[in-house]
């Protein structure tokens, strides 16, 4: 095995880059380790309705990533309290779904460290039957990648607060996050460490090696490959919110005009069609405005900049842009 160091990237988008990249593109057929650590971000899992599965304002308001990863399972929120680990090997039966094959060594490491760590369900390590690791798989032709995360001083708050969604009527077929107790590794170790120490020791123990870490060091070509996946997927709307599943939004409010109740279906990231409801008081007709909104992107910033132009108080009495664009998206 040998490691490939994404040297101090904290990019999520980069870093996603760059475990596909190695993924498809790394010569020879040895098995790499890279470890990544992201400034703060919500990872959401490929099979996901971004937006069921965050706080969009909180997320907004403490500016935090979001990138959809190529791997299923559930949302997970990083920070650089948490450390990431991938494992990327020989795309063989005995290593599909394995997941104790690639949790084990981090296993036996943390319990070096004193940790009373142990895999748990399907694809954790757990800590006195709290999550400290969740894993995850993904497989191309001949590599697949099994990664994983690392509570070792995670914001635990703001993890909470980030993937707490406010109470919407979703309906959708996105693979809903599983909500764990979780822990900080931080916790149960003896000797207080760094996040980059407890890297070199998670690292020293998988790669034993007498002579020194055996490492590949990344091209500038490489880093140009990477730079360019990164912006041409992981950085876009359109994987990481257009990519969610067909769903079906309602949202119902009480205005000084009446109740309005809002049926709204998204497909690809676009309202595909959209209906308004209830006993407001009305001077146009609302086809008018549900003609207008269809077709756009299910985002904020596109529906409120279409509605800023449209008379609105016309269609709900008394009702501002403002109120309407917020009633859309955080009613």
């Amino acid at each position: 095995m040998i490691f490939v160091d994404n040297e101090e990237n904290y990019k999520p988008y980069v870093n996603l880059a760059l475990e596909e990249y190695l993924l498809r593109n790394f010569p020879g057929e040895d098995d790499i380790l890279l470890f990544y650590i992201n400034e703060h971000a919500i990872i959401i899992g490929k099979h996901q309705n971004t937006l069921e599965e965050i706080n969009q304002e909180y997320v907004q308001a403490h500016d935090i990533h979001i990138t959809r990863r190529l791997s299923g399972g559930g949302a997970v929120y990083h920070d650089l309290g948490n450390l990431n680990f991938s494992f990327i090997t020989q795309n063989k039966p005995e290593n599909v779904q394995n997941f104790v094959k690639f949790t084990q060594p981090v296993v036996e490491a943390l319990k070096e460290m004193g940790v009373p760590a142990e895999s748990g369900g399907r694809n954790d390590i757990l800590v006195d039957g709290r999550k400290v690791s969740g894993n995850a798989q993904y497989i191309s032709r001949t590599r697949m990648v099994s990664h994983g995360t690392l509570l070792l001083n995670t914001d635990l708050s703001v993890l909470s607060h980030a993937l707490n969604p406010k109470p919407t009527k979703f309906e959708s077929k996105g693979i809903k996050s599983v909500r764990s107790r979780v822990a900080n590794i931080r916790e149960f170790l003896s000797a207080d460490m760094d996040i980059l120490d407890f890297r070199q020791r998670i690292l020293q123990h998988i790669l034993r090696a007498e002579d020194g870490i055996p490492q590949y060091h990344l091209t500038a070509a490489d880093w140009e490959a990477v730079h360019k996946l990164s912006v041409e997927r992981y950085q876009t709307w359109d994987w990481n919110y257009g990519q969610s599943p067909k769903f079906n939004v309602q949202r119902v409010q009480r205005f000084s005009s009446g109740e309005i109740d809002a049926r709204i279906e998204v497909e690809k990231g676009l309202i595909h069609n959209i209906r308004f409801y209830g006993d407001f008081f009305s001077g146009r007709e609302l086809n008018e405005l549900e003609s207008a909104l269809m077709g756009l992107r299910y985002q904020e910033a596109e529906v409120g900049a279409k509605i800023a132009g449209l008379p609105i108080g016309e269609y709900f009495f008394g009702v501002t842009p403002e109120e309407l664009l917020t009633f859309l998206f955080h009613a």
